[in-house]
């Protein structure tokens, strides 16, 4: 069963990180539409969702069973661009986060650099690495 498998799989452009995406988000939407919670909404709106999740689904697999590398690798990539955008915003977010006992962040007026700089010191001076702009502020 297994060799009959990776024969059937061989040349395929198997799963990527926007198929495994696609796939996610699609069962979220199957798993909202199902839920009780949302039993005040329309029929026609459960049915659209539930239309919605399941053609994701078949555009994944389509992705996954497809034999034209060249064109799934340039849709990946393309994912990968905007959601590692995204993904490294909400990164810094979370470093900011954790750091906000210990430092404080402050923009450079001139180029808008962000700088950290410790806590509890009074009023300092700040030099942006960036554009050596001077600045005072209290941390």
């Amino acid at each position: 069963m297994r060799d009959r498998l990776q024969r059937f799989m061989q040349g395929r452009y198997g799963v990527d990180q926007l198929s495994n995406f696609i796939v996610v988000v699609a069962v979220v939407l199957l798993v909202i539409e199902l839920s009780e919670t949302i039993d005040h909404v329309s029929f026609k709106i459960r049915s659209i969702v539930n239309l919605v999740a399941v053609c994701m689904l078949v555009y994944s697999y389509f992705r996954i069973f497809s034999r034209n590398h060249y064109k799934r690798y340039a849709e990946n990539e393309r994912f990968l661009k905007y959601f590692g955008r995204t993904q490294r915003w909400f990164t810094k977010k979370q470093k900011r986060f954790a750091q906000r006992k210990t430092h404080r962040f402050f923009k450079c007026p001139c180029c808008k650099q962000s700088i950290r700089v410790p806590k509890g010191k009074g009023k300092i001076a700040i030099t942006c690495p960036k554009c050596s702009t001077e600045f005072i502020r209290r941390s």
